[in-house]
């Protein structure tokens, strides 16, 4: 026989009767923070995109970067056909493709019209419309994106301009991890001559002409492009770039990047000759 006032025997958990229980514990609560940060920063270099599903991302990015004379494009269009031969749907992506910016920041840097801060903003508007319209949508569908030049070479350009790093860096903070991030090092010197040859010309901008840094063309190549390279130095450290020598021959320089792409991807042979297309890079 029970008393009245004896205490009944309490369920582990239970919440007493009148009682509101609380939502969550502040102990689990600040686990579940803790789970969804670690997961976000799987795929982002800060916040995550709003509505981003990772499970929904079958495909992989694999991002070259480097300067102007790297080999750069000659590589991720030695990379799509050898892809395209495996089986695997390819999409490039790069700087200035936006269909909602593009062409601006054209006419922007033709006139020389815009200010650091401005062609910044720019550069990540075209960044973010790419991803919304062109980068995520082809990891759903188990496309192979290659982009040629990523936020690192966006950063390396404001910050040598004299941009907060830490301003530059939070614009890209939603910006997705490469799964293989390729870093083609080559010194200041090489680049010149390769992109001299290749057009009988040097480009302003790639040239830092508008940082006043000499009255020289070469000069100014060489020390705007120095600048830029001690950034990649420093971002390939934080962000575990794949560095290769980017002065080493097309066929050299391409067996790494297939190699180290099909163990990302699971090709076992790795095997490639240009098609006739392309055998003019192959050298």
């Amino acid at each position: 026989m029970t008393m009245p006032d004896q205490e009944q025997e309490k369920t582990p958990g239970a919440v007493p009767a009148g009682e509101t229980p609380l939502a969550t514990p502040p102990v689990a609560a600040a686990k579940a923070v803790a789970a969804a940060e670690e997961v976000s920063s799987q795929y982002f270099f800060g916040e995550p995109l709003v509505g981003f599903d990772p499970s929904e991302i079958t495909g992989s990015l694999v991002v070259i970067e480097g300067m102007d004379g790297s080999g750069r494009s000659t590589q991720i269009a030695l990379l799509q056909e050898w892809l395209e031969s495996e089986g695997f749907a390819v999409q490039t992506s790069g700087l200035r493709r936006s269909n909602l910016v593009g062409r601006d920041i054209d006419e922007l840097l033709a006139k020389n019209a815009a200010t650091r801060l401005t062609l910044a903003l720019m550069y990540a508007t075209d960044f973010f419309d790419q991803v919304e319209h062109r980068i995520l949508p082809a990891l759903r569908s188990g496309t192979i994106v290659l982009a040629d030049r990523f936020i690192f070479t966006l950063i390396a350009r404001g910050v040598v301009r004299g941009i907060n790093r830490d301003y530059m860096s939070g614009l890209y903070a939603m910006a997705l991890r490469p799964h293989l991030t390729f870093w083609l090092n080559v010194r200041p010197e090489t680049a010149f001559g390769r992109e001299f040859k290749k057009a009988q010309a040097i480009n302003y901008w790639e040239a830092g002409r508008d940082m006043s840094l000499s009255h020289d063309l070469y000069w100014s190549f060489i020390r705007y492009q120095t600048m830029i390279k001690r950034e990649f130095e420093v971002m390939a450290k934080k962000h575990s770039f794949l560095e290769l020598d980017g002065e080493a021959s097309v066929p050299a320089v391409n067996k790494q990047l297939r190699q180290r792409i099909g163990e990302q991807l699971g090709i076992r042979a790795t095997k490639y000759t240009p098609s006739a297309a392309l055998a003019h890079l192959w050298r």
